[in-house]
C-alpha cells in the first residue's frame, strides 16, 4: 500500500513539473518530534515517574508473597494439613493478586502512553498543515518508522523548525 502511495505521489510531483507549477517537498520526523518537544518530554518524565511509583508497589507485594512462602516453608513440617492448605490457598491468591495488579498498571501505563502520542501527534499534525500551506509545500513526507524515505537532503528536513513551533504554540495554550 504504502508503495502504491508513493508511486502515485512521484507521478503526481511529474505532472507539477511537466505543467510548470514549482514543487517545494520537505520531511519530517513524527518520532523525533514526538521526544524531543517540551511536551513529549514531560510526557515521557510524567511515565518514567508512573513507572517508578507502580513498580515500588509491586515490590511490596513481592515481598509480602516471598515472606509469606517462606514462612511456609519454614512451618511446613509442623503445620497440620487443613493450616498448611489454607496457607497456600493464601499464597496463591496473593500470586494471583499480584499478577493482575501488575497486568492492570501495564495496561494504565501504555494507556497513558497512547493517550499522551496521540495528543501530541494530533498538534504537531496541525502545525505540519499549517506550516505546509504557509510556507507552500506541495507535500512533505513523514520519515522514521513508518515512513517510506530512503534518502534525502538535509536542507528539507523541517523537524527542528517543526518541535520549535509546537513549542511555541505549547506555550501559549498555557
Amino acid at each position: 500500500m504504502k508503495k502504491i502511495i508513493f508511486f502515485s505521489v512521484v507521478l503526481l510531483l511529474f505532472a507539477f513539473r511537466a505543467y510548470g507549477a514549482e514543487v517545494k517537498i520537505g520531511y519530517m520526523d513524527f518520532n523525533k518530534a514526538l521526544n524531543e518537544s517540551d511536551n513529549g518530554k514531560k510526557a515521557t518524565k510524567f511515565l518514567e515517574d508512573l513507572v517508578n511509583s507502580k513498580q515500588t508497589i509491586l515490590m511490596e507485594k513481592e515481598k509480602e508473597i516471598k515472606k509469606l512462602n517462606e514462612e511456609l516453608e519454614k512451618q511446613s513440617a509442623v503445620l497440620t494439613p487443613e493450616s498448611k492448605k489454607t496457607k497456600e490457598e493464601q499464597l496463591n491468591k496473593l500470586y494471583r493478586d499480584y499478577q493482575r495488579m501488575a497486568k492492570d498498571f501495564q495496561e494504565e501505563i501504555q494507556k497513558k502512553e497512547e493517550e499522551f502520542r496521540m495528543e501530541i501527534l494530533k498538534e504537531l499534525r496541525e502545525i505540519v498543515n499549517k506550516i505546509g500551506k504557509e510556507e507552500g509545500y506541495s507535500i512533505i513526507f513523514e520519515t522514521g518508522a513508518s515512513g517510506i524515505i530512503l534518502y534525502y537532503q538535509k536542507e528539507f528536513d523541517l523537524t527542528e523548525k517543526i518541535i520549535k513551533k509546537y513549542n511555541e504554540v505549547a506555550k501559549t495554550k498555557k
